[in-house]
């Protein structure tokens, strides 16, 4: 008999809803419970996982004994303390949302539940399996011979509205810099095989949430800036953040050049953005290698699967992910993405924040540990 593979859900917000909507795409798994604080949200997990029992609390869904695996996916600034609650009782196999955590003064309290956690626990890095960046990865030394430079670009819509407006504030989401370019991080050091030893930034809030006020506090996050990475191995790396560019054809580009050329990846935003009546079809990815000589690109189309673009705004890379966690789950193999990669994401976003507020570089003298 099939044996199924039983979720606890920590969060049904959007992107839960989405992790709900990849699950149900894995064959002999069920979402057997969620919790979710906010009405509406629980309302719409309920379509989207029927058979789930809802919970009164992140202790009531902990201490249930017929859940394999859980999956945090509540605001940014929850996930650490609720990663120590799961620590106090059943250690099971996590799948946690990016940013593990948010504060600066977080990295002890992180470095604690490193030591104390015996299971498993992959952190949340879509983008590592978004298609084209797939294959970027795969075909990477053989395009572009001993890399030398990265170039992530990312032009997009603003930030979304979220329960609460919890979104809008440094305080809760980490900063922009961690909250949405972790990601790109995360992507610099799997590209390099590299650590970072110093980072420079500027950026700020230049055109979106100026007039936003919550409660009476004026919204803090920002929606654009610059980061350049240089890397141990020599390598260096740079980011460009637009949140106010959601008229372009492909949201992400990432080229990375080296001895022998240069290797590109281009990739459309989320479907369900695009205007197909005035412009037909959305783009579809591609990935483009550039050689040195003979001269001339070679553009190859990444297509995606249309149900797995239906199921979220990530272009394939969250049903991926959840393939590979259910591996670990079933199978004990080692999470992709554990929690020095998810710990480096946070402190790379964390020193372009403050080099940006400081005008100062930010220099990693003693790894990810070391404290600004």
């Amino acid at each position: 008999m099939t044996q199924i593979t039983r979720y606890g859900m920590i969060g049904c917000g959007m992107m839960g809803q989405e992790h709900l909507k990849n699950i149900a795409l894995l064959p002999d798994t069920m979402v057997a419970a969620i919790y979710e604080p906010d009405a509406d949200m629980r309302a719409i997990a309920a379509q989207l996982a029927p058979d789930a029992a809802f919970c009164q609390s992140v202790d009531d869904l902990l201490m249930r004994d017929d859940l394999d695996c859980l999956v945090i996916v509540s605001p940014n600034h929850m996930h650490l303390s609720q990663l120590e609650a799961i620590s106090a009782t059943k250690h099971r196999p996590i799948l946690v949302e990016k940013p593990l955590f948010t504060s600066i003064d977080d990295i002890d309290r992180v470095v604690q539940f490193q030591e104390n956690y015996s299971a498993p626990v992959w952190v949340a890095m879509e983008y590592r399996y978004m298609p084209p960046i797939t294959a970027l990865a795969q075909d990477l030394t053989g395009a572009v011979g001993d890399l030398k430079m990265i170039s992530i670009r990312e032009h997009r819509f603003p930030f979304l509205e979220k329960v609460g407006d919890w979104n809008r504030f440094n305080q809760n989401s980490g900063g922009t810099f961690v909250e949405k370019c972790c990601h790109f991080f995360d992507l610099m050091r799997v590209l390099t095989e590299s650590d970072p030893v110093r980072i420079m930034a500027t950026g700020g809030q230049a055109v979106n949430h100026l007039d936003e006020v919550y409660d009476g506090r004026p919204s803090d996050i920002w929606d654009h800036g610059y980061v350049i990475v240089d890397f141990a191995n020599g390598q260096r790396a740079m980011l460009e953040l637009c949140m106010f560019a959601e008229g372009s054809r492909y949201q992400e580009e990432i080229s990375a050049v080296g001895s022998k050329g240069k290797i590109e990846a281009l990739v459309p935003g989320p479907t369900r953005f695009w205007p197909v009546d005035s412009l037909g079809a959305p783009p579809t990815p591609k990935v483009i290698e550039s050689p040195r000589d003979p001269k001339g690109p070679i553009e190859r189309d990444i297509p995606v699967d249309p149900a797995l673009l239906a199921a979220g705004d990530h272009n394939g890379s969250t049903f991926y992910q959840h393939q590979k966690f259910l591996d670990v789950v079933r199978n004990g193999t080692c999470p992709e993405v554990g929690l020095i990669d998810g710990i480096w994401a946070v402190r790379m976003g964390q020193a372009a924040q403050l080099s940006a507020q400081t005008g100062q570089s930010v220099t990693f003298d003693m790894g990810w540990a070391t404290k600004f």
